[in-house]
């Protein structure tokens, strides 16, 4: 049936402008605009908005304070002190103080900033249509005026207290991460140029246990030593006996061509770490024909009759020799530590 044919009181009723404002009056998207602004009591009392610069700077001081706080902790706890802290039970002082006083230093940037904001910066609303993308120059003439408007609107050129406190604050805490690099782990110091040989160590013999003596030691052996003192049992056994092992090997005194190692033997007797340069390997394969040790672990070779330089392998550099002599009591001992640093090179070396 076409509308011609329908009845016209089925037919829809004529669409008008009064018709189109009731719509419009009734429709519940409308939008209802902004409300009007309520002023606060920091808009309109001046010892309020003084009483809230305080407390900003108040927090930001206490970031100061827990920032400072939380480098002290490194120098005030060592690692290892363990307090019991309800009710989290037996926690890391040091642990324990990092975090509480770094969580303090942030928060409390945060808790100022947000009360800054809520009490004293403009809380104006500003409703803005969206512009394209590209802006034109009345756009950016109004971008700068905004930002002008807003720096105003911060009052941070007239509360100086909070600038500067503000300013302390954020200098500060990239202090924390500064010392967080403490953490990659303990400072080298001389650890690794210096072992326990020193001057009167008896040479011990590492399967004995007994004090070495020239005689103990004949021509073509390899005898492995220890310093005197150096107990098994030692907490600290492995990181001493890396770096303070020897070998000890006796040469006919007219093959050894190195003047410095015949020097610092003792009747043909010499010590030279055990420590391989390369990435210390022990080394432990003796050829007496040669005078040269191997490293099983990359082949690296030393020729002990000749300053213990490599002649094969990897390695970067000779092994280090031990200055030996006899005490009153006829048992090898060093006469001093060694005067380079054992095993595979490191950035000291230069």
């Amino acid at each position: 049936m076409s509308s011609q044919e329908m009845p016209e009181e089925n037919l829809p009723a004529e669409q008008g402008p009064a018709h189109d404002a009731v719509d419009k009056a009734h429709d519940p998207f409308a939008d209802p605009g902004l409300p009007a602004h309520r002023p606060r009591i920091q808009d309109i009392d001046e010892r309020a908005a003084n009483r809230s610069e305080r407390t900003v700077a108040l927090m930001f001081t206490l970031s100061m304070l827990a920032t400072v706080g939380f480098i002290a902790s490194y120098v005030i706890f060592p690692v290892d002190k363990i307090v019991f802290i309800f009710p989290f039970g037996h926690v890391s002082a040091l642990n324990f103080s990092l975090g509480l006083t770094l969580g303090l230093a942030l928060f409390l940037i945060g808790a100022g900033a947000v009360h800054w904001a809520r009490t004293l910066m403009s809380d104006v609303e500003v409703a803005d249509d969206r512009h394209p993308i590209e802006a034109e120059p009345e756009v950016k003439a109004k971008v700068l005026a905004d930002f002008k408007a807003g720096a105003e609107e911060s009052v941070l050129g007239r509360r100086k207290l909070i600038r500067n406190t503000m300013f302390g604050a954020l200098a500060l805490v990239p202090l924390s991460g500064v010392v967080l690099l403490r953490d990659l782990g303990p400072l080298p110091e001389k650890k690794l140029r210096n072992t326990l040989w020193a001057k009167g160590k008896q040479l011990v013999n590492m399967n004995t246990m007994e004090p070495l003596r020239p005689e103990d030691v004949v021509v073509g052996s390899l005898t492995f030593a220890m310093p005197e003192g150096l107990e098994e049992d030692a907490h600290d056994f492995q990181t001493q006996i890396a770096k303070a092992a020897l070998m000890i090997i006796r040469i006919e005194p007219e093959n050894i061509k190195d003047k410095r190692e015949r020097e610092w033997a003792h009747e043909g007797i010499v010590a030279f770490s055990k420590i391989c340069t390369h990435v210390g390997c022990p080394i432990s394969l003796y050829e007496q024909q040669t005078h040269h040790v191997l490293c099983p672990c990359h082949q690296s070779t030393f020729d002990l009759s000749d300053g213990a330089r490599v002649i094969f392998g990897p390695a970067g550099h000779a092994l280090p020799q031990l200055r030996i002599g006899v005490n009153s009591e006829g048992n090898l001992e060093a006469l001093g530590d060694f005067e380079e640093p054992v095993g595979p090179a490191f950035w000291e070396r230069g």
